[in-house]
Order: C-alpha cells, then sequence, then structure tokens
C-alpha cells in the first residue's frame, strides 16, 4: 500500500511533474544560465508572502536538495507592520509549505507613511536596506527576491514609456551599499500566469498587496488597481493576441542590444553619446 503524501509534498510534486515545464525548467535556466547560485554561497531567501517569493522559496528548497553544489539558505521574513492577518497568514502559508522562515520586524510602514516624499519609493528602499542588514548578520552573502519573467519585460517597458529611458533589470547584481553582497533573481524566466496557475491548482491563498494605503485589496487575486505597471500588463496582453511570442521578443532584446545603433547609452552613471564612436572613425 503506497504511502498518501502530506500537503507540502504533494505540491512539491506539482513543481517537479505538473510543472516541470513552465517553473522548474525555467528557473533552473535561470540558475545555470546567469550563474545565481554558486558553491559555499548561503542565500537569504526573502519572503514577503506573495505567490512569487511562496514559490520562490520552494524552487530554491528543491534544488538545495537535488544539487551537487552545496550551499545555505535561510528563509527571511521582514515584518515592516503587517496588519495581523497578513502576518497569519504568512505563517500559516509557511507552517503548510514545509519552509522553516526567520522573521524579523521593522516600522518601515510606520516611517514611509508618516513622511511627504514618496512614501513607495522610501517604503522599497527601506525593505532593501533592511534585507541586506538582516542577511549581512546572518552570515549569507546572497539576497534572493521574487522578480520573475514579466516583472522584467514590464520594467523596461515602464521606462521607456514614463521614465524616458531604456533600461533591463539585471538577473544578479552587487550590491553598492553592502560590500560582499549580491543580489539573485532565481525567477527571471519563469512567467506570472505560470505561478499564478500552480497557486490555483494546489488551491494556495497568499497575501497580494500588504500595503497600508491599499489594505482592501489584501487577499485579492493577482489584482494591481490602475497602476502604470497594470497598464503595461494589460498592453502586452493585448499585442499577444495577435502576437504569442511578443513577450519572449522583448525579453530576448534585452540579451542582445546593440550599442552601435544607440544615440546615447549611461555606463557606470556616466553619460555617453554615438558622437564618441563617430569622430574617433573619422
Amino acid at each position: 500500500m503506497s504511502r498518501e503524501l502530506e500537503a507540502h509534498q504533494l505540491i512539491e510534486r506539482s513543481i517537479i511533474k505538473k510543472y516541470r515545464k513552465t517553473l522548474w525548467n525555467p528557473f533552473i535556466t535561470a540558475v545555470k544560465r546567469y550563474e545565481l547560485v554558486e558553491e559555499g554561497d548561503k542565500i537569504a531567501v526573502c519572503i514577503s508572502g506573495g505567490k512569487d517569493s511562496m514559490l520562490m522559496a520552494k524552487l530554491m528548497q528543491q534544488l538545495q536538495r537535488h544539487s551537487d553544489v552545496p550551499f545555505e539558505l535561510v528563509f527571511l521574513v521582514m515584518d515592516p507592520g503587517y496588519n495581523e492577518i497578513n502576518r497569519r497568514k504568512i505563517e500559516s502559508n509557511a507552517e503548510l509549505l514545509h519552509i522553516p522562515i526567520t522573521i524579523f520586524e521593522t516600522d518601515i510602514f510606520a516611517v514611509a507613511n508618516s513622511t511627504d516624499q514618496s512614501p513607495c519609493y522610501l517604503c522599497a528602499r527601506m525593505r532593501r536596506g533592511h534585507l541586506y542588514n538582516k542577511a549581512r548578520e546572518l552570515g549569507c552573502n546572497k539576497i534572493a527576491l521574487g522578480h520573475h519573467f514579466n516583472d522584467v519585460i514590464e520594467t523596461t517597458l515602464i521606462g521607456m514609456f514614463y521614465g524616458s529611458q531604456l533600461q533591463g533589470m539585471l538577473p544578479k547584481l552587487h550590491s553598492t551599499n553592502f560590500e560582499g553582497m549580491t543580489l539573485i533573481r532565481p525567477l527571471y524566466c519563469v512567467r506570472e500566469d505560470d505561478i499564478i496557475s500552480w497557486k490555483r491548482y494546489n488551491d494556495l491563498e497568499f497575501i497580494q498587496c500588504a500595503c497600508r494605503f491599499t489594505e482592501n485589496c489584501t487577499m485579492c487575486d493577482n489584482g494591481g488597481g490602475g497602476s502604470k505597471r497594470q497598464e503595461v500588463k494589460q498592453l502586452i496582453k493585448r499585442l499577444s493576441r495577435d502576437d504569442p511570442q511578443i513577450e519572449k521578443s522583448i525579453f530576448n532584446s534585452l540579451h542582445a542590444v546593440c550599442l552601435d545603433t544607440m544615440p546615447g547609452y549611461k555606463q557606470g552613471g556616466e553619460e555617453h553619446s554615438f558622437l564618441e564612436r563617430f569622430k574617433e572613425k573619422a
């Protein structure tokens, strides 16, 4: 008689079996292509409580179990001032998924909500700083964030349309303020629709929006309101109806930038013009 699997084992099996092509394989592709995990790493897997970071935690957990490369994981949850419902939901999901989380408290929401500056910008900046600090305190050399394939292409288009700049989102980068620390994005090649499909297949419910400004959407299903990112999401969906490969084309274009055709670009914070090369050739 076969042993009945527990809930977390069924969820893990779904990643390796049913969603192997759409979740596990793209995850492994990113890890290998961008050299995200190396021998001796101690990685702080940063969990916000949403679908992306929770899936990332399970993928990293599975990788650690099956990889020939030895590395350590810490599953880090920063509480920026969640309400009681959100805090309990994160803890119960971690227990359900068998993710051994380490929680630490901050007052980020209180500080961000009392400022005259942009609270979203300040909140994001403070979150990153607190995560780096705690990760370093725990002896980690990397932090992993849950940005996925769609975040990558949407960020590029948002920068073009609303920021007058052409920029991407790197799969890993060195911290400028925390020497020796590296940020990695293991979901870089994983599409959001596949994450949502996995969540629904396993009947999982994660917090969506924990910000104190928008607590009315705390448990909503892949919401997003009227933000510029949501506008870009809808635009890409409309374009995809005519060309199903449009997302892949945008993503691939980030790996094939031809600087020879760009009238200007920035590198290391310094602006450059095509005239520099033009005059050198003359």
